[in-house]
This record gives C-alpha cells, structure tokens and sequence, in this order.
C-alpha cells in the first residue's frame, strides 16, 4: 500500500505547480522543504527526477521542429523529395525549355519570321535554325509556296462593270497569289485577303472601261486578264505587301440578266454570219486556186504552140473533141467503105408510145 500511494503522490507532482502540499518548494523546484517535515505520512519526500522541460521556458517552436525534421529526413520534409533532387528537376525544365524554344524546324516550303521582343530581327529559311529562347525571340512559321485563290464575283450576285462602250457587263473571275516576302506580308498589311479584293477589283473595273462589250466577253479576255495581273501587281507593289500574283482567271463575262436572252440571241446571229463569210471566203480562195491552175496551165501550153503550131493545134482540136464527145451517147463516123450503124433499140425509146400522142 505504501507503494501505491508513494506513486500517486509521485505522479501529482509531476503535474503540479510550484507549490506541492508541503508548501513552497525550492529554488530549484526538486529539493523537499528545509524544515525537515515529512510527508503526511511521516515519511521523507522522494527526489523526484529532474523534467527535461523547462515550466519557466517556452515550448519548442514549430520552426525548431521543421529543421529538426530536415535533419532527420536528409535536408528535406518527410515524403518530399531531397533539395538534389528538385535541383536536378529545375535543370532538366531549363534545358528543356531552352531547346523547344531555340530550335526551330522550317520546312522546305517555308520560312520562320524571327520577332525580338515583338520586333522583326530576321527571316529563317529552310531547315534547323536557331534562335534566342522565348520569350525573347519568336518564330513564326510563313507558308510561301501554298498558291492561294480569292473568287470575286459570281452568278448569284452580279458583279456589274461598265465597259468602253457604255454597256454593263457581269464578270465573275479568280486571282490567284502566294507570299513572296513573308516579312512584309507580316508587317506591312492589316488584312490581306481584303487588301487583294480591293486591288482586284479596282484593276478589273481600269482595264474594262478601256474595252468594248464584245471585246470583253469574246476574243481578249486572255489580254484583259494579263492587263489585270500587271496592274495589281504594280499597286501590291508600291504597297510593300510581298505578294506575288500568280494569274487572273475569268470565269463568266455575260450582260446583265435583264438582257441576257436578247444579247444571245445577236452573239448566235453574229456566230453564224461569221460562218457564212468564211465559207464564201474558202469558195473564193478554191476558185482563185483554180483560175490559177489553169491559167498555168495555159501558159505552158502556150510555150509548146510556139514551138510547134501545128502540131499544137492538131493535138489541141483532138483532146477537145475528145472531152465533147465523151458527154454524148452515140458517135457518127464518116469513112469509105463503112456503114454507119442505126442503134434501133435507141430509136424505139426515143419514139413518143401511141398513148402519149392519143393524149
């Protein structure tokens, strides 16, 4: 039993003040009272072990805690990983990121516009090329051998120009073009496909008010169409856009629809008035050709009269009654001693029938 309450009194003191039951304690908080009292028991009070903390002190603090924990735990926090390892994670991100972005591919049919700080530096061609890292320097890849096409005008919505004879035509056509300079296709033009919708239809309406109807819609749409390439190609030009056209096509030059029927029915006419010249022209060209050949053969005949007339004259007569007699169906021969022959059936056929006289 006095085990049992030694440890008792033993653990209250543990969690005791200052003053335990016999009064204040010592400096020091482990001596028992000088007085020589002892416990209620009339037994001395027990040395109690000295307690590693401090109650005049203040706690451990939570950064103590932490630097202990790295200690313990190789440099870091327990579950993370090691300060080596996050160095050697930072490199990796570092060259990673230096390489994608100083290492750029530019296929055989492009070229990389370099910006420095937004700034154009200059053009990388085809192939590996290197730059600064981003966000220093920028790429930015150009296609310039992809042709492009813009169709301006169409059969739904006319496109209404006016000709050099005062008549509205309705042209629908495409323009063709690439990137030439890529720099300035970046840099110097806001929008370019509207850019070349405007220039388009701005050389297109120029070189139409110079030609007639029937011009535009017959034989010089190859001529109106090189005038047009040239003409936006001089405006692109002065414009700094590093555009190339490449060709204008037209794909419908007709009158307006008010019209059209009746402007068909004259280009069907005109068609075949053409027809009827150049037929009347080949008769006269063969009947020139012909005159021609006959004259020269006249003319060699002529040589041989003069050589030989009579011999010529003779020969002459014989093949001109020889084309005469060739067209008849009977030939009279007058000679001594030869009866001329009666072709009687011929006779018969050439006598009118009794029934044709009784009519």
């Amino acid at each position: 039993m006095n085990i049992l309450f030694g440890l008792g009194a033993h653990a209250r003191g543990l969690f005791a003040d200052n003053k335990g039951p016999w009064g204040s304690s010592g400096s020091d908080g482990d001596e028992p009272p000088s007085d020589g009292g002892g416990g209620p028991w009339g037994e001395p009070p027990k040395r109690r072990r000295r307690s590693s903390i401090d109650p005049d002190m203040p706690g451990p603090s939570i950064e103590d805690f932490l630097r202990r924990s790295r200690a313990r735990f190789g440099g870091g926090l327990p579950g993370q990983p090691s300060g080596s390892i996050i160095i050697w994670a930072v490199v990796a991100l570092v060259v990673v990121w230096l390489v994608f972005t100083s290492m750029h591919s530019i296929a055989p049919g492009q070229r990389g516009v370099v910006t420095r700080f937004g700034r154009y530096s200059y053009t990388l061609g085809p192939g590996v090329g290197l730059t600064l890292p981003s966000p220093i320097d920028r790429v930015k890849k150009i296609d310039v051998e992809n042709i492009q096409v813009v169709d301006l005008g169409s059969a739904s919505s006319e496109d209404l120009m006016l000709t050099g004879d005062q008549n509205l035509i309705d042209i629908a056509y495409s323009v063709r073009w690439n990137i030439r300079t890529p720099e300035l296709y970046l840099f110097q033009l806001a929008e370019p496909d509207e850019t070349i919708r405007q220039v388009a239809e701005s050389a297109m309406r120029a070189v139409i008010s110079h030609v007639t109807l029937n011009d535009a819609m017959g034989d010089k749409r190859a001529e109106i169409e090189q005038q047009v390439q040239e003409n936006m190609q001089r405006i692109l030009d002065a414009y700094h856009s590093g555009i190339q056209i490449q060709g204008i096509a037209i794909k419908q030059a007709d009158p307006p629809d008010a019209v059209n029927d009746a402007f068909k029915e004259v280009t069907a006419a005109q068609q075949d008035a053409k027809s009827y010249i150049n037929q009347a022209r080949a008769y006269a060209l063969q009947l020139t050709a012909q005159a021609q050949g006959e004259a020269t053969a006249f003319d060699k005949v002529y040589d041989q009269y003069k050589l030989a007339p009579d011999v010529t004259r003779r020969r002459m007569y014989y093949e001109t009654m020889e084309q005469v007699l060739s067209r008849v169906d009977k030939t009279i021969i007058e000679a001594p001693g030869v009866t001329p022959y009666l072709p009687l059936p011929q006779v018969q056929k050439s006598q009118p029938s009794s029934s044709d006289q009784g009519q």
